[in-house]
């Protein structure tokens, strides 16, 4: 079927020139209607199906000023071509302001009804596009607003799925007498419980592109801490640093295996210590510090204790990061400096 024609509201007490000007429009394949009092033209406009207006400044009471005020209070209103006298730029302007498309000014000449009609045509055509671009921003939240609760849905079933992964090797190392075979499952809980801390932070999350490091490590550092059950004390403190998501999961497997390493084997069985743990954001980045004052370790000599795997870890991860690794062999103690860049 067909689309109708476009309908135009010409409000105008002057019923020649009114009359002159629907003539016109119905020359160029419009649907035209007149309205001699602002009243009627607003009753009109309110019972719907005009598409646009051509407003007279000077009505029967009030004028065209007074009628764009109306219309700021009616969702969705036609769009409004305003006629003035030649010698009224002023309140062109004006009407410019009060949400006009645009003005044509009035004289007695031939040109007038084409300029009316031109102008006519290009609000048509500018409200077409705008109602399309409106329409799409619309399309474009709501398809944003789904791809965002799917994501934070995914995010929320991979964080309960490998909540449950490292509750059963948990299990599984408890059930176990050996000790490496033990403390082995032990580190490989702490890695997936890392993993999952970043996705169970993005499906709580407002925007799922970055992730707050420092809120994230807290909570990271604080669960190592009650599932190592170590006897050394634990000292955090963390500055709010968004990176992006793809970052975070690195940054939280080298913490894990740098807080492990020292919960585990800064101090020798019995001997109790601390362990700090910090991060400072920096221009363009952060440093993330792990120490402790026990045995020391220069991050180069061959440890005696572990499979060296953690070590691996927090090396290869840095090269992924392009993140500066250094080890400080302080008196007593070990300082691992993690400079990242954001």
């Amino acid at each position: 079927m067909a689309s109708r024609p476009t309908r135009v509201l010409y409000i105008d007490d002057d019923p020649g020139l009114a009359r002159l000007i629907q003539k016109n429009l119905e020359r160029r394949g419009y649907e035209v209607e007149r309205a001699d009092k602002a009243s009627a033209g607003l009753e009109r406009i309110r019972a719907g199906g005009i598409d646009v207006i051509g407003l007279d400044h000077y009505l029967d009471s009030g004028t065209g000023l007074d009628v764009l005020a109306e219309l700021a209070s009616i969702e969705h209103a036609p769009p409004v071509v305003y006629v003035t006298g030649s010698a009224e730029t002023a309140i062109a302007v004006a009407a410019l302001k009060a949400g006009a498309f645009d003005y044509v000014t009035k004289s007695v000449s031939e040109d007038f009804p084409e300029l009316l009609a031109s102008a006519i045509d290009q609000a048509v055509e500018r409200a077409r596009l705008m109602r399309a671009k409106e329409r799409v921003e619309a399309e474009l939240r709501e398809a944003k607003e789904r791809a965002e609760l799917l994501l934070s849905e995914v995010n929320h079933r991979v964080a309960n799925s490998l909540a449950i992964v490292g509750a059963l090797i948990r299990m599984q190392a408890n059930s176990l007498s050996e000790p490496a075979a033990k403390n082995a499952l032990i580190e490989t809980q702490a890695r997936i419980s890392a993993i999952a801390g970043v996705h169970k932070r993005l499906y709580t999350s407002d925007d799922v592109r970055f992730v707050d490091i420092g809120e994230y490590l807290t909570t990271l550092v604080k669960e190592l801490d009650m599932s190592l059950a170590s006897s050394a004390r634990l000292r955090i403190r963390m500055d709010a640093v968004r990176v992006p998501t793809d970052m975070a999961i690195s940054i939280g497997i080298m913490t894990a295996e740098l807080v492990t390493n020292a919960l585990k084997y800064a101090y020798a069985e019995g001997v109790k210590g601390e362990v700090r743990v910090f991060l400072d954001a920096i221009p363009d980045g952060a440093v993330l510090v792990v120490e402790d004052d026990g045995v020391g370790w220069d991050g180069t000599s061959q440890s005696t204790k572990g499979t060296g795997l953690g070590t691996r870890l927090v090396n290869s991860m840095a090269a992924n990061l392009g993140a500066t690794l250094t080890y400080e062999l302080q008196h007593p103690g070990t300082r691992a400096k993690v400079t990242l860049g954001i």
